[in-house]
C-alpha cells in the first residue's frame, strides 16, 4: 500500500509540474512575433510570423514573410485545425494524418506548432529525477500519451526549471521509444509578467546538418482577445 501511495503522489506532483509549466509558457492569452530559421546542409531560409492564442483551445498563426507565403494562416479551434492558403484562396481542414508532417518545411511538425492535445490532460506524467542544465535545477518529467490521444509522439521527456517552471529542454520519442529530436530552449528574458525562454532550437537525431530555430522578438501575455477572433473568416483578413 505504501508503494502505491508513493507512486500516486509522484504522479500528482508530476502533473502539477506540467500544469504550472504550461501556464508559464502559454498563459491565458498571448500575442507573439517570431522568426523561424530553417537550416539545411545547402541552404538557410527564414519565415516570419505572428501568433495569437486563447487558452488551450484557440490559436491563430499568420505568416508575414517571405512574400510567397505571406498571408498563409493556421487556425485551431478545439480539436479542429485549419490552414488558409492565399495563393489558391482556399481553406483546408487538416486531418489527424497531417499532424505528423513538416510545418512550413521546417523540422517542427504541424502538431508541434498547432497542438491538438493538452500536455496536462492527455498524458500520464512521471517525475523521473531532478537535474541541472545550464545552471538551472530542473524537474525531469516523462509524459506518455493516454490511449486514443491524437499525438505524434510515443513519449516526451521535458526539463522544467524548479525556480519558475520554465521549459528548458524537450526530447521527443517515436512509438518505438527511439529519440527523434531534441528541442533546447534558451535566451531567457523578462517579457513583462514572467521570465521565459525566447529561442527554441530543434535538432533532429537522424538528419545531419538539419536544424530549426524559432526566435521570439515580441511576446505579450494576458491580451484582450475573445473566441470570436479565431474564425475561418478572420484567417483571410488578419494582419
Amino acid at each position: 500500500m505504501l508503494v502505491v501511495m508513493c507512486t500516486q503522489a509522484y504522479a500528482m506532483d508530476a502533473q502539477e509540474i506540467i500544469r504550472r509549466m504550461d501556464q508559464t509558457m502559454r498563459g491565458e492569452s498571448s500575442f507573439s512575433e517570431m522568426t523561424m530559421t530553417i537550416e539545411r546542409p545547402r541552404f538557410t531560409r527564414e519565415v516570419s510570423m505572428r501568433a495569437w492564442s486563447l487558452g488551450q483551445d484557440y490559436s491563430l498563426i499568420l505568416i508575414t514573410a517571405p512574400s510567397r507565403d505571406q498571408g498563409t494562416t493556421f487556425l485551431k479551434r478545439g480539436n479542429e485545425v485549419w490552414n488558409y492558403v492565399p495563393s489558391i484562396d482556399r481553406t483546408i481542414k487538416m486531418p489527424p494524418s497531417m499532424m505528423s508532417e513538416s510545418w512550413m518545411g521546417s523540422d517542427f511538425t504541424n502538431d508541434d506548432l498547432v497542438r491538438e492535445s493538452s500536455v496536462v490532460e492527455d498524458y500520464e506524467h512521471t517525475l523521473l529525477r531532478t537535474e541541472t542544465i545550464r545552471d538551472h535545477e530542473c524537474y525531469v518529467v516523462e509524459m506518455i500519451p493516454k490511449p486514443d490521444t491524437p499525438v505524434v509522439w510515443g513519449k516526451v521527456i521535458v526539463w522544467v526549471s524548479k525556480e519558475n517552471f520554465m521549459q528548458l529542454r524537450i526530447e521527443n520519442y517515436d512509438q518505438r521509444e527511439q529519440l527523434k529530436n531534441v528541442i533546447e530552449l534558451d535566451e531567457i528574458r523578462d517579457v513583462g509578467d514572467r521570465i521565459i525562454p525566447t529561442r527554441f532550437t530543434l535538432t533532429p537525431e537522424d538528419k545531419e546538418g538539419h536544424k530549426t530555430i524559432i526566435t521570439y522578438s515580441e511576446m505579450g501575455f494576458g491580451i484582450d482577445i475573445s473566441e470570436s477572433y479565431f474564425t475561418q473568416q478572420n484567417m483571410r483578413r488578419v494582419r
